[in-house]
């Protein structure tokens, strides 16, 4: 994917523009309704569909303190948008100068810098400039104007409610990961560095791979059966987050990966942690050796869960 840092950079592109504008956070099935949309369009015109997001989070400039967790960081975001097919992306840094910009004077610089600027599609209620003050109707006003259409695609619903970000932090939280992924239209995952710990689960019989990712939003704590992919692997195994309340008083959440019939070095290597299946709730033992048991118990709970999900599919 070849990622574009200013509006500027738009001239770039020697063919006529679609947009696919919006913040994107998690790429569910509304945001993906919103980018195939794009897509189509530009296909049927010869164009090239462009993915346009803000980074970092408008809420953690306009609201820090109420700023979500993420649920998917800019390169997995970016990662993700590839996947569906979209091969440029415009990144707008969002900072207290962009925050500031009349809705009305950022869609007229985007005219100005692209003139092959061909369309734009957002989701329905998406607002953006200052004071939220931008919105469909504004775009297909200046449209008619400037020479572009407008898409604004209806919001994509699951059990009679609009599918949303707030919707999926709020499962995870629960603990409800089968509504997490049926929001997302795809496996909830995280992404972040496999780091060094203190070795405790190769002790145990048990190596496990730390991951020291950014502040995302997890699943609520507790065992999970997962799928790890990194450098084109995938590798099927347990993780578990929480505080390791048997081994730990620090207070300190804490992502552990076991991968089955894996060896090898994994240190520093970008992983991709896929929640597939919950397993059973954090909880603490008496000795090291009544965890390992349950670890072992876990494994196997995983082994025979893994063969049920193939044949579902």
């Amino acid at each position: 994917m070849k990622i574009l840092r200013s509006i500027e950079a738009l001239a770039e592109i020697d063919a006529p523009v679609v947009l696919a504008a919006g913040v994107f956070d998690g790429l569910h099935l509304g945001h993906q309704a919103v980018l195939r949309a794009a897509i189509e369009s530009a296909a049927r015109i010869g164009g090239v569909p462009v993915a346009m997001t803000f980074d970092p989070h408008p809420a953690v400039v306009l609201r820090p303190d109420k700023a979500p967790r993420l649920l998917t960081p800019l390169d997995f975001k970016l990662d993700l948008i590839g996947r569906l097919g979209i091969e440029h992306a415009l990144v707008i840094t969002f900072d207290s100068t962009f925050s500031a910009m009349e809705a009305e004077d950022f869609v007229l610089k985007l005219c100005r810098t692209a003139p092959q600027l061909t369309g734009i599609c957002i989701g329905e209620g998406w607002m953006f400039g200052h004071g939220r003050r931008g919105d469909a109707r504004l775009l297909q006003t200046l449209g008619m104007k400037k020479g572009f259409f407008t898409s604004a695609i209806a919001p994509v619903a699951v059990d009679g409610e609009p599918v949303s970000s707030t919707r999926i932090r709020e499962a995870l939280a629960m603990g409800d990961l089968p509504k997490a992924t049926q929001l997302l239209g795809r496996d909830f995952a995280v992404r972040g560095k496999v780091v060094r710990g203190a070795g405790l689960g190769a002790k145990l019989g048990f190596p496990t791979a730390n991951i020291s990712t950014s502040p995302q939003q997890y699943p609520a704590d507790g065992v999970y059966a997962i799928q790890a992919r990194w450098s084109g692997m995938a590798t099927p195994g347990v993780a578990n987050i929480g505080m390791r309340p048997t081994v730990s008083s620090d207070n300190r959440r804490v992502l552990e990966v076991h991968l089955f019939n894996f060896t090898g070095d994994l240190y520093d290597r970008e992983m991709e942690i896929a929640f597939l299946h919950f397993l059973r709730p954090e909880r603490k033992f008496e000795t090291t050796d009544a965890l390992a048991a349950q670890i072992r118990e876990d494994v196997g709970a995983a082994h025979a869960w893994f063969p049920t999900r193939n044949a579902a599919a």
